[in-house]
């Protein structure tokens, strides 16, 4: 970044700063948020992150909400006020505390080895609960402010995991269109926006496998920031997509290494697809993305430093030529090179789940469901539960 913008975002950080504290001297403050992300860890090492903020008052999403109200809602996501230097305490099960500091975003971090688990909530999720012990002055610190976060462990039978794009992925946003992106984007909530046609029946299909168990671990990696965590965890549920840790990126981080770039986008996502394939050395995975930004170069970079490591990738044709061209030109790359992995440029999900029944990844039982969830998507109106556009 620029010196003279580096400066400029350093004096709104410190702005903003000044306005929360006035703001709390005052008594407008709204009432603190802990928000836990969605984590991944192991039996020996857990990963626990999560944010502190002020809660916005955004609502649940629902079918009935005018575009004034998501355009309004979106609003409050990015006007959040970050609280930093809070004291935190993360509690694992095993009776161990874990203080913690919120950074300068409000967000924190933290890597701990627990001596015993606590019991699962289902397969693959563990609870770790989180504390607020103090609020920076002159915050009050509000009493009992506790949450629990969601720490996913794979177990040791999974036959492999699944790492996943979300935008033009799982989640129609038409990237590659600025002005239907923005529309996409900032009017509509977790209800009214689209997934692709058939991805939530292929991607329980690829949780089941074919040991029938529904343990294979999904991991999504978007470069969208933080902000739109809320929406995009509520859209995987409200849409039966499967559950898994939404690793984001920072938006302070993203202006300090002048996100325009297009290595921003590839290294933020690069580096968090390394994190996983460390974290679990012995587990293969399937990588799936679309032709619209990077994720084809990306992933070739992963089979070349993780050899051996892929099984398949499937990429979505976002219908651009010259996007499809760039994606043929990687897959044969990756055929013709020593790791021989098929990458494959699909049309929908009914053509990527063949590709996946006949290399043994999932059931060829489970087609027909994946092709009557893509027909019954193909029927779902381009605006659900557009009821209320007043003032919009």
């Amino acid at each position: 970044m620029p010196p003279l913008l580096d400066k400029l975002s350093d004096w709104a950080e410190r702005a903003d700063d000044l306005v929360l504290r006035m703001r709390a001297r005052l008594g407008l403050l709204h009432p603190l948020q802990l928000v836990p992300y969605r984590s991944y860890g192991t039996p020996t090492r857990l990963y626990v992150t999560g944010r502190l903020l002020t809660d916005k008052g955004i609502s649940e999403p629902s079918a009935d909400d005018s575009r004034l109200q998501n355009l309004l809602n979106m609003y409050r996501r990015f006007e959040s006020n970050e609280i930093p230097d809070a004291q935190l305490l993360i509690c694992p099960a095993d009776g161990s505390e874990h203080p913690i500091v919120t950074d300068e975003e409000g967000y924190f971090r933290l890597n701990l080895e627990p001596t015993c688990l606590p019991e699962p909530i289902d397969y693959l999720w563990y609870p770790v609960e989180i504390r607020l012990q103090a609020a920076p002055a002159p915050l009050p610190t509000p009493t009992g402010l506790k949450v629990q976060a969601h720490v996913l462990i794979p177990p040791a039978d999974a036959e492999y995991g699944i790492i996943s794009d979300l935008d033009d992925t799982v989640i129609q946003t038409s990237a590659t269109d600025l002005l239907r992106m923005a529309r996409t984007v900032l009017l509509r909530n977790a209800r009214s926006r689209l997934p692709f046609k058939g991805v939530a029946e292929f991607y329980r299909a690829l949780q089941l496998g074919r040991n029938g168990k529904r343990n294979n671990p999904f991991f999504y990696v978007s470069s969208s920031p933080w902000n739109l965590y809320d929406l995009l965890e509520d859209f995987l549920a409200l849409n039966d997509v499967p559950a898994g840790p939404i690793l984001l990126r920072d938006m302070a981080l993203a202006r300090k290494g002048n996100s325009q770039h297009p290595s921003a986008h590839h290294d933020h996502k690069l580096k968090e697809i390394d994190n996983l394939l460390l974290t679990y050395p012995r587990l293969p995975f399937v990588l799936i993305g679309d032709s619209g930004q990077e994720d084809a170069n990306i992933y070739r970079e992963v089979v070349r430093r993780h050899p051996g490591r892929i099984l398949a990738i499937y990429i979505r044709d976002v219908m651009r030529p010259d996007r499809a061209a760039l994606v043929e030109k990687v897959a044969e790359d990756l055929r013709d090179d020593e790791h021989k992995v098929e990458m494959l440029l699909v049309q929908d999900t009914v053509q990527a789940a063949e590709h996946a029944a006949q290399t043994g990844l999932i059931f060829t039982e489970a087609i027909p469901a994946i092709e009557e969830g893509k027909h019954k998507d193909e029927t779902t109106p381009e605006d659900p539960g557009k009821a209320k556009e007043q003032g919009a």
